[in-house]
């Protein structure tokens, strides 16, 4: 299942095609990827919230995959571009659930072994993205029928993933269970409201063979004087009342606490690598079209082994974190990241050149973008989910999906206007990873995990 704010991969190599087909013009494309972006971000964080409430993420996974289903059989039925649009629309609330699973996962997770498990997730989301456009190398010989439908090269895409979704549905059901409190923690939690009252009290408080203390005399009679304040706190002892106000105060607190230096910073590094992966994803079809004649066939195969090189790369990032921290993952990932910006502006701006030329030109600038996506994207989700409460994860990756999400429809939206002027893309694109750069280094001595006491 999908972890991270991206339409299916199986789509992407065509979807450009197909709107095409359907008399699309080129900003279109930044639309339609756009689409899927939004429904996210406004579903994320509701997702993540109903699942820190109930503690239910397999009905919130449920619930999403009907929109998966019906959202990908749109894009097959695809009557138009307006059409295709709004299947992309469904599609995006369903991955709203994003958030709930990363909340699921760092709570069955240590904070040791976060960076291996989030790496792992990631991986396999590149799993898909390696072997989904591979599936276009078969999907594109599809000519049949279904009933009234017509099934292409361009529909084939949105009927397989509705059938894969589906399947979804069945695994979820019968081989996914929600995370069930163990006697002692559910205890500790029932007791906690109650034990905190402690800190205003005497040692002595709620013992039953105390000794009694004369000074006990005086609190009754000061209870008796103010009734209205003793009965406040029986109410406040209650440990119904009290759960509930603890758990809505506590949400209060983590709310207010993802205004910090350094949740700020990591969401900006969520914002500029999504504007960056997403924009350049747009670029790089009409881009290898123009310059190199690309068609599906070959888009689905560059897109296959950028699925191979984020794979490999995810899989180093978990044998890195064994020895290196969260920060110093995401400092070497931006640097990756620098490079490849500089590459695309020197060479891709403007292409000149024979045709190996300016193959080995797109083909090295790619390389270089893809290769510092896991180091900047794990660390960052790592270092998140550290610093802020735990007991709102759902909720605090569904924001940070959100940011995520913003991003994914202003990139695509930014290099579909901007195809005939590379140099303001590109452009943009280096002023961001600069922002972030020094962000990083102003703030290194902040992106650590809070000491216990602090929580």
């Amino acid at each position: 299942m999908e972890t991270e704010a991206e339409p299916d991969t199986v789509i992407l190599p065509t979807v450009w095609l197909y709107l095409q087909s359907l008399d699309a013009q080129p900003f279109f494309l930044g639309l339609v990827l756009s689409a899927f972006s939004l429904t996210e971000l406004l579903s994320g964080p509701m997702f993540g919230y109903w699942s820190d409430r109930t503690g239910k993420t397999k009905s919130v996974i449920l619930l999403s995959n009907c929109f998966e289903i019906a959202g990908n059989f749109m894009y097959f039925v695809g009557i138009s571009k307006w059409f295709l649009l709004g299947s992309r629309l469904v599609a995006g609330v369903g991955a709203g659930a994003g958030a709930s699973i990363f909340g699921y996962l760092t709570r069955c997770s240590s904070t040791k072994d976060r960076v291996p498990v989030f790496a792992m997730a990631m991986a396999c989301r590149q799993a898909g993205l390696l072997i989904g456009p591979a599936f276009n190398v078969f999907l594109r010989y599809c000519t049949f029928h279904i009933g009234p439908f017509y099934v292409d090269k361009f529909s084939a895409p949105g009927i397989f993933m509705c059938a894969l979704w589906t399947l979804m549905q069945f695994v979820v059901i019968f081989m996914f269970y929600d995370l069930t409190p163990s006697p002692m923690e559910s205890l500790h939690q029932e007791r906690e409201p109650l034990l905190k009252q402690t800190d205003d009290q005497s040692p002595l408080y709620g013992s039953i063979n105390c000794v009694h203390d004369p000074s006990s005399n005086q609190d009754d009679l000061s209870s008796l004087e103010n009734p209205v304040t003793a009965s406040d706190s029986s109410i406040t002892n209650n440990p119904i009342c009290s759960h509930d106000s603890e758990r809505n105060e506590t949400t209060k607190k983590s709310v207010v606490g993802l205004v910090r230096e350094e949740i700020v910073v990591l969401l900006t590094a969520q914002f500029v690598t999504f504007f960056n992966q997403t924009a350049l994803e747009t670029l790089v079809t009409p881009l290898a079209q123009t310059y190199l004649g690309f068609e599906d066939l070959q888009n689905s195969l560059l897109y296959f082994l950028c699925g191979i090189e984020m794979l490999f790369g995810f899989l180093v990032v978990r044998t890195l974190s064994r020895c290196c921290s969260d920060r110093i993952i995401l400092a070497f990932g931006l640097f990756i990241c620098n490079i490849s910006c500089i590459w695309c502006l020197l060479f891709l701006a403007k292409p000149t050149g024979s045709y190996g030329f300016l193959l080995a030109e797109f083909v090295i600038g790619v390389f270089l973008q893809v290769l510092g996506l896991p180091f900047v994207s794990v660390s960052q989700v790592s270092l998140f989910s550290k610093v802020t409460a735990e007991k709102t994860q759902g909720f605090n990756h569904g924001l940070r999906r959100s940011v995520g999400g913003v991003a994914t429809i202003l990139g695509p939206l930014w290099a579909a206007g901007l195809t005939q002027n590379l140099y303001i893309m590109l452009g943009t694109m280096m002023g961001l990873l600069i922002l972030i750069s020094v962000m990083v280094i102003l703030s290194y001595k902040y992106l650590v995990e809070p000491a216990e006491s602090e929580d």
